[in-house]
């Protein structure tokens, strides 16, 4: 089955708000932030340009194992400098290969040089199971004549 659909369109259905954070906040501020929002990773921004990303992982991997404080280790101490980026035209399919190629959970969208949002791995697999129940739905109402 082939996935039909772009970034633009999954960003549609989301807020466009993106919760982000700074290269000097804490670690400690960024994670309250995402437990806060619910969310897995934060975009790290400095003067309005996306400089990194901070994920879940980044936090369990280089603060907790390593005997770091959150509360004096700063973001971009920690960060995954020059995320995976992918524009509002990428399709659903190349986001989901990117995703399983570089082995990331989330992508920001820029336009222009501008984060336009951000996608996780739930926001792809939510569109395509989406996607199949409609072609499913579809199918059942050609063979049974509705």
């Amino acid at each position: 089955m082939e996935i039909s659909g772009t970034a633009s369109a999954i960003l549609r259905d989301k807020s466009p708000v993106v919760s982000t954070t700074e290269t000097d906040a804490t670690v400690f501020s960024a994670i309250q932030l995402m437990s806060n929002k619910n969310i897995g990773a934060l975009p790290v921004v400095d003067d309005g340009k996306l400089v990194g990303i901070i994920s879940e992982r980044d936090y369990t991997r280089k603060v907790i194992l390593k005997g770091k404080s959150s509360k004096n280790t700063r973001v971009d101490e920690i960060m995954t400098r020059d995320p995976i980026v992918v524009g509002p035209d990428e399709t659903v399919a190349e986001c989901m290969r990117l995703m399983t190629a570089k082995r990331v959970r989330h992508l920001p969208v820029l336009e222009d040089g501008k984060m336009v949002g951000i996608l996780s791995i739930g926001d792809l697999v939510k569109w395509i199971i989406s996607a199949q129940e409609a072609t499913i739905d579809q199918l059942t109402k050609y063979v049974f004549g509705e």
